[in-house]
């Protein structure tokens, strides 16, 4: 039987402001408020809420059968925590449904797991904490910014506890095989993976509005037809997106919500089902490993990693700010924390991106990408600066992995003591059950004794 995982990505930019050389040292605020507040609301106009609430329908109307699954990135959830609550409001109803699955992924939507393992493990359980606060859910299943991944991210993906990753079903990578299959990490087979189908997800959320596309105009019944006709054993179709497609890049005009809300009938009416990431790891069995050497992602036609690394000044601005990643881990200054997760961001080093690209996006504030490498690496340096006159440069390596080590150590230690706080309370509510259970019991005999002495 086929199976559907739909599944959505919400990640909002984080806005730099214009920032001169001469601000360096003076102004340590890099944001442009007034332009992220608009940005959020406009999409949140435009595109979240609508398309929530349309999800929201679905499931009334489908129950248990229609399920979806998202992952929010932490500086996301920041942004709509200031400028539209009504969205993680809206989130928060439809989890309520049990029919929606919140995946894992790293806090700040950026590039760590190429490059610094700590820091990505620690983004990953950061994000993971504000999910559980949000939702109560603790994620079984992670995705990496743009769906980046190689045999290296997904062993350290399930050391991390995951059983499941979502990524890209690469041409390059696949080769002859299909992406409608569950498979698993080349490096161990407890990580299983779900690849990304690019033609049916790229249907909807790039082709769809499309007036020259050979398939237009896209209906239903169409759409479910064609994945009744891939192979019978071919079972799981991943459809993974931005939820900002339905409605930002395919307009409400072009009745996207409507196509969208007429999925789950036809789906059930040819015996196609609904599952989310979880259930499929847990319910279906891997045909075999991956080899992905080379990590790999769902941006331009290349499905690499280009468009962020693509250029001497990208690699510049990615080299200079992971050069202090290990400082920043050791400080628990809050202002540092929040603007190294807004300056990992993926989309800073996308701006300076020259390479032609199919899908087209929006330089923000910048004429160029010299223009973006420019901004950027003076407001890194002020950070840097920050950062040094926290921990100077002037502390070796030895030092430094002294300190590490320290905090490490000290991690660990919490870690022991927080299962040991879990056990004797798990010990003292088996205690308190048995004595009421007891005294209950106590009571019931008196209550008998007494009924038949007064019998008597």
């Amino acid at each position: 039987m086929k199976t559907i995982c739909l599944y959505f990505e919400i990640h909002q930019i984080t806005h730099l402001k214009r920032y001169r050389f001469f601000d360096i040292g003076t102004d340590h605020y890099y944001y442009d408020d007034y332009e992220n507040e608009r940005t959020i609301n406009d999409i949140a106009e435009k595109s979240y809420m609508p398309a929530l609430e349309t999800l929201h329908k679905m499931i009334k109307e489908n129950g248990k059968f229609f399920k979806v699954a998202f992952s929010l990135s932490g500086v996301g959830i920041e942004q709509l925590e200031m400028h539209a609550p009504q969205v993680l409001d809206k989130l928060q109803q439809l989890n309520e449904t049990g029919c929606v699955e919140f995946l894992a992924e790293p806090y700040s939507h950026g590039l760590s797991s190429l490059t610094n393992e700590e820091c990505f493990v620690e983004e990953v359980k950061k994000q993971c904490a504000k999910i559980k606060d949000y939702f109560g859910q603790t994620p079984k299943v992670i995705r990496n910014s743009s769906l980046i991944y190689s045999d290296d991210i997904g062993l350290q993906m399930q050391q991390m506890g995951f059983i499941g990753a979502l990524t890209e079903g690469a041409k390059h990578v696949l080769g002859w095989k299909s992406p409608h299959y569950l498979y698993n990490c080349a490096l161990t087979p407890k990580l299983k993976l779900l690849l990304r189908d690019i033609t049916l997800s790229d249907d909807i959320s790039l082709r769809f509005n499309n007036s020259s596309w050979d398939e237009y105009p896209l209906f239903a019944d169409k759409y479910i037809s064609k994945i009744t006709a891939l192979p019978e054993d071919e079972q799981v179709i991943n459809l993974f997106m931005e939820l900002s497609a339905l409605g930002i890049a395919q307009p409400l005009s072009s009745n996207i919500l409507e196509f969208l809300n007429a999925l789950p009938a036809q789906a059930k009416a040819k015996g196609i089902t609904f599952s989310t990431p979880s259930e499929i790891c847990m319910k279906l069995k891997s045909v075999g490993e991956l080899h992905v050497p080379d990590a790999i992602s769902w941006a331009d036609e290349e499905r690499n990693l280009s468009c962020w690394l693509g250029n001497p000044m990208q690699r510049e601005a990615f080299n200079k700010l992971y050069s202090i990643a290990d400082r920043v881990r050791i400080t628990n200054e809050p202002r540092i924390k929040q603007d190294w997760d807004y300056l990992q961001a993926s989309n800073n080093f996308r701006f300076m991106s020259t390479k032609p690209s199919s899908v087209m996006f929006g330089r923000g504030i910048y004429d160029n990408a010299f223009d973006a490498f420019t901004n950027y690496m003076n407001i890194l340096g002020d950070f840097i600066s920050r950062v040094n006159s926290l921990y100077p440069e002037e502390i070796d390596n030895e030092e430094l992995n002294s300190l590490l080590t320290t905090i490490r150590n000290q991690g660990e230690e919490i870690a022991i003591r927080e299962k040991e706080i879990i056990r004797l309370q798990t010990k003292i509510e088996k205690m308190e059950q048995e004595r009421v259970k007891d005294s209950g019991e106590k009571t019931a005999k008196k209550k008998t004794k007494k009924a038949t002495t007064t019998k008597k």
